[in-house]
């Protein structure tokens, strides 16, 4: 399924972040939060569209599920897990962490992580924050995740953007303070002095394919490092409802190049070699030789 070029490269992380059209917060302002059960939900569909890509391309992914999507599609927390993936946490309501009070993000975080173990019978490692939100003012966060026996965290985007990030973190994984938890950060590609954005999402929409695809093996071959990729099911969704009232810039950031996510993405698949976060960074073998 790899092209003779990606046979020997490094293996990726390919990762879904598990949320419908209208959790995004680009449109926090627009769409009321009492609200959300009333709307349309794609997000079942479209994640199962992202497993029938995979199953193709014998990619196996970690699948960062919203609490809230769980208790709506119970099933589907299923499917991932019965169907060779891994299922990480991404919280319950998709606020901002910076937003939270340390005890809401610990009781909501601890109730998602309950949830999706009950409902995939694997234990969650991993825990992403909603929109990459483990920020300077919330680092408090990672001990909070440490107590919940979270394993690894990959929230923090080490580059300067208007809703998250902190530019001189990392690039490359490392552990916190404790030394227990794991920080994986998204993926960046250092050029002339300056990091530039290259782990998915809207910049793997904005960006010419063949751009992205040569930041990604740079990192892959200049840095030695892992990419960690993040798509999310709305992604290839082209004809989800409409938000009104959303500002300019929020819609150029959601809607962009929607009808292309997909094939680009089978593009990606073909390119480079990916699989589970905790198949990479040793978590899963490291329960296995405990066992």
């Amino acid at each position: 399924m790899l092209t003779p070029g990606a046979a020997n490269s490094m293996l990726n992380a390919m990762t879904i972040d598990v949320e419908d059209y209208f959790h995004v917060t680009a449109f926090a302002s627009d769409v009321d939060r009492a609200k959300w059960s009333s709307l349309e939900s794609r997000v079942e569909n479209n994640t199962l569209r992202l497993l029938d890509l995979f199953a193709r391309h014998q990619v196996r992914a970690t699948f960062f599920v919203l609490g809230w999507v769980a208790e709506r599609h119970p099933a589907l927390v299923k499917r991932l897990h019965e169907s060779g993936h891994e299922v990480a946490c991404h919280g319950l309501t998709h606020e901002l962490v910076y937003k939270q009070s340390r005890e809401t993000f610990r009781k909501e975080t601890a109730y998602a992580k309950a949830l999706l173990e009950d409902l995939s019978g694997a234990p969650v490692r991993g825990y992403r924050a909603a929109t990459y939100s483990i920020v300077r003012e919330s680092m408090w966060a990672l001990d909070v995740l440490e107590e919940l026996g979270f394993e690894y965290d990959s929230s923090i985007f080490p580059v300067r953007h208007d809703l998250y990030g902190i530019p001189d973190s990392p690039r490359a994984p490392y552990r916190v303070a404790s030394g227990k938890l794991l920080e994986v950060p998204l993926t960046t590609v250092a050029i002339a002095g300056q990091r530039l954005p290259c782990g998915g999402g809207g910049y793997f929409r904005l960006l010419p394919y063949a751009l992205f695809r040569w930041a990604l093996r740079r990192v892959n071959r200049l840095d030695r490092l892992s990419a960690i990729f993040y798509a999310h099911p709305w992604e290839i969704d082209p004809g989800q409802p409409r938000i009104h009232g959303s500002s300019l810039k929020s819609r150029f950031r959601h809607y962009t190049n929607l009808d292309a996510t997909e094939g680009r993405l089978g593009r990606l698949l073909k390119d480079f070699r990916w699989g589970r976060m905790d198949e990479i960074f040793g978590f899963a073998s490291r329960a296995q030789a405990q066992a």
